[in-house]
């Protein structure tokens, strides 16, 4: 049997690779199993009972949750009747779901907790056209999601089976609103061959199988960490949920997963903590930490750099670098990174240290994956988002250097928006991304930036902020950053410094710290910034160096509004919010 729609993963699972833990998530602080037979007969049951609610082919259910096994449960059940999951992130507005709900004309909505409960609740009120809120916790006055599987708990899955084959690859899988930085979000239709095609199309370049686990904590609301899900299903690896962002650390030492997906902000984090440790370090053990990092940033997988380098870099793995595999469990083959552009720095590193990180690229509407650096370093080109997936095709724009791309992944289009899908997908089929990019070598793919980003300054040069902003962000000091200066003379940058290096940077320094807000005024903090700054314009063409910055006290988040889900910035909200402090830069 060959897999065409994204629920028959669970029959292929069962047959080549069934596991004793297919989905695992810790509950009371013990990790709870699921047998990939557990997987199949609870979906089987959700079918049933949401049949049972009046749930048919083409109809909405929408589900609010974090990552958990039930989110997994929930969205094969819905699947096996035809109908179309709504995954929306935990983080938006109540606004937001109220939009969507309306937009998609959802049905039935499932929820992790009292929180989600609560604002799923006042989103809803005076909508006649929801049946149920089904809660995953046990929260008082809420229906349990239990009560929709003790609905079908009786009745013979085989009557699923005409529902299921009237379920076409090219039907409708799920809605996913896209969280643009503008107006209202959009729904985009995947289908279960966008979905299928993408999994076959990247399989052969993540290098897993049936024995392998893998550590999930990217949202499953988000296509890519979805699209992995049903990758990991293909290839029998068993999934493992982390209990939050924040215990991704601990989860990663008790897992010791063999893969997990990532975005480069959580990377960051974990390098900008690695060298933290490494200032404390003193005497012989910081000089040779340091000299590793040093071999480490000179990496690179297209080169030979020599019996000596290689000799060193063992040396470096064996008394430095080995620490660092053994902070991620100490069996991972890959790490998959995606989202966001990745900075060639720490790519160069974490493969350094035989920690393979793929980098790739694609959105939503593309069911993610366009291109994907491979595993082996010869067929991995840091500084580039990889070749094209099989199946796939790349080209750029003559007339604008705009990435296009066709394929089984292109979305059917935006529900209900016909103008708008015309505006994206071109008469031959073409998907235009609205990033810039180049080939390079014939077949890696380069974005160099936003189309829609592009800053023009009053002297009609063009930048890219996003090439600046990593520049930037390889500084330590540096947590978050946005280059400003569209229709002005020069580039400015607003920064959000990571208050943790600074702290470090005033103690190694004998500077007292007072407090955030403080700091960020002090002579001689601005002296270090310019300095750091002074160290990216190095790299930069004499158009595109920062001439002015302002120090900002806060962190940019997606519950205040300035970045996506993806952590991505949010110009246009930001620009507003700091007007002031941009136009005293000019």
């Amino acid at each position: 049997m060959t897999v065409t729609r994204t629920f028959d993963l669970l029959s292929h699972q069962l047959r080549k690779y069934p596991q004793p833990d297919c989905l695992a998530a810790k509950v009371n602080n013990n990790w709870v199993k699921h047998s990939t037979q557990d997987v199949q007969d609870k979906a089987n049951q959700i079918s049933l009972g949401l049949r049972k609610l009046g749930i048919k082919k083409d109809d909405k259910v929408a589900i609010i949750s974090f990552n958990r096994p039930e989110w997994v449960l929930v969205d094969f059940g819905i699947q096996q009747l035809g109908a179309v999951s709504v995954p929306m992130y935990p983080t938006i507005t109540v606004e937001d779901y109220r939009f969507i709900f309306n937009d998609a004309g959802v049905s039935v909505v499932f929820v992790a907790d009292s929180a989600l409960y609560n604002k799923v609740s006042a989103a809803t009120a005076g909508m006649s056209s929801i049946q149920g809120i089904y809660t995953f916790d046990q929260v008082q006055g809420a229906s349990h999601w239990s009560e929709v599987a003790q609905l079908g708990e009786h009745d013979d899955p085989e009557e699923l089976e005409p529902l299921k084959a009237a379920v076409a690859p090219d039907d409708i899988l799920t809605l996913i609103y896209t969280s643009g930085t503008t107006g209202n979000p959009k729904g985009v239709m995947l289908t279960h061959n966008n979905l299928v095609s993408n999994l076959l199309g990247a399989m052969p370049y993540v290098p897993v199988d049936h024995t392998h686990r893998a550590l999930s904590f990217l949202p499953l609301s988000h296509v890519f960490e979805r699209m992995l899900l049903y990758l990991y299903f293909y290839a029998g690896v068993s999934i493992y949920y982390a209990e939050s962002i924040e215990k991704v650390a601990d989860n990663l030492r008790e897992v010791q997963p063999h893969v997990f997906a990532t975005v480069p902000r959580l990377l960051e984090k974990v390098y900008d903590k690695i060298v933290a440790k490494g200032m404390e370090l003193t005497g012989i053990k910081r000089k040779l930490f340091f000299w590793a990092l040093e071999l480490g940033l000179k990496y690179d997988t297209q080169a030979n750099q020599g019996w000596l380098y290689e000799q060193q870099l063992k040396l470096a793995n064996k008394i430095i670098f080995n620490k660092w595999r053994e902070a991620l469990g100490g069996n991972v083959r890959a790490v998959v990174s995606g989202g966001a552009a990745l900075q060639p720095r720490l790519a160069r590193v974490f493969w350094a240290a035989q920690i393979r990180v793929m980098e790739g690229y694609g959105l939503t509407e593309t069911s993610p994956v366009i291109a994907v650096n491979r595993w082996e370093p010869e067929n991995n080109m840091i500084g580039t988002v990889g070749p094209a997936i099989d199946g796939v095709e790349v080209k750029i724009s003559p007339e604008d250097g705009e990435i296009l791309t066709r394929g089984p992944h292109i979305m059917k289009g935006y529900y209900k928006q016909p103008e708008l899908t015309a505006e994206i997908i071109d008469r031959d089929g073409w998907l235009h991304t609205g990033d810039i990019g180049e080939i390079i070598g014939g077949k890696y793919l380069k974005i160099t930036d936003r189309k829609k980003e592009m800053l023009k300054t009053s002297g009609g040069k063009y930048i890219a902020p996003q090439m600046i902003e990593n520049k930037l962000k390889e500084s330590v000091l540096i947590e978050q950053t946005m280059v400003v200066g569209d229709g002005q003379k020069y580039a400015a940058a607003l920064i959000v410094p990571s208050f943790a290096g600074l702290q470090d940077y005033c103690q190694f320094k004998g500077i007292t710290y007072t407090t955030d807000e403080d700091m960020i005024t002090k002579p001689e903090i601005l002296e270090k910034f310019q300095r750091e700054i002074d160290k990216a314009n190095e790299q930069l063409a004499q158009f595109e160096t920062i001439k002015k910055f302002k120090l900002l006290p806060k962190l940019w988040t997606i519950e205040s509004g300035e970045l996506t889900p993806k952590l991505s910035v949010k110009r246009r909200i930001i620009t507003a919010r700091y007007s002031n402090e941009i136009n005293s830069m000019y």
